[in-house]
Order: structure tokens, then C-alpha cells, then sequence
């Protein structure tokens, strides 16, 4: 799966939170959401510093907020569905709340093969169709 493929995919499935999402599509999209947030905070650091614009800074500042806000449903979705890929349940996502050993845990799964074939969250996101009926 490429970039613009997990994008589309996770904005497409942006309250989804049932099926499996493979590693190439959790992580383009954290990838996506880290070059968003760059790019925005370059653009808006140049329209503050250089050009002297405050009100469209604070625009700018508001539309970034609400399109982060806008990203922040497909992230939680896309994890969950990480979760499941790797056969567990998308309530583990709390776990990140216990200090250092739950975002270790989190991480290590995040990094895990999913489990291949279909597991009780649904079919394997790498099979392709011809592998199914063959």
C-alpha cells in the first residue's frame, strides 16, 4: 500500500473501527499526519515571521487545529483496526495509559506481522482475491 493509498483508505474508513489494517497503511498514515503537521507549521511560521500577517496567522492556526481535530477520528480507527490485524482486541489501545511499558507494548504490536489468513476481526488486509479462491 502506498501514501496516498492508506490516506485514502483511512479517511475513506474514518469511523470503521471493525476489520484489520495492515502495517503499510497504520504507518503511511502516522507518516501523513507527521508531514501535515510540518508543512503546517513551516507555512505558518513564515506567514508569522516574514510576512507580518497576524489575523491570517490565527486563521491559519484555526484551520490546522480543525483539520488535525478532523485526523484525529481515522487515527484512532486505523489503530484499532492495527490491532486487530495483529489478533487483539481495539480495547488495548488503553493500555498506552500505563507510563512506558504500554506504549512499548503498543509499539511492539504496531511492528508485528498481522496474522495471516482470517482471524476473528476479519479477512487478512495482504491476501490478495486470488489467493482466496485458489
Amino acid at each position: 500500500m502506498t501514501l496516498s493509498e492508506s490516506v485514502k483508505s483511512c479517511l475513506n474508513k474514518y469511523t470503521t473501527w471493525k476489520g484489520r489494517a495492515s502495517r503499510s497503511e497504520y504507518w503511511y498514515f502516522g507518516l501523513f499526519n507527521m508531514l501535515f503537521a510540518i508543512a503546517a507549521i513551516v507555512v505558518i511560521g513564515i506567514v508569522g515571521s516574514v510576512i507580518h500577517l497576524g489575523i491570517l496567522t490565527v486563521l491559519l492556526y484555526l484551520v490546522y487545529l480543525v483539520a488535525s481535530l478532523g485526523l484525529v477520528l481515522p487515527g484512532i480507527a486505523v489503530t484499532i483496526r492495527r490491532l486487530h490485524d495483529t489478533d487483539h482486541s481495539g480495547w488495548w489501545i488503553w493500555i498506552a495509559l500505563v507510563p512506558l511499558l504500554g506504549a512499548i507494548l503498543l509499539l511492539v504490536w504496531y511492528c508485528t506481522k498481522g496474522t495471516t489468513g482470517p482471524n476473528k476481526f476479519g479477512d487478512d488486509p495482504l491476501q490478495s482475491p486470488e489467493q482466496v479462491f485458489s
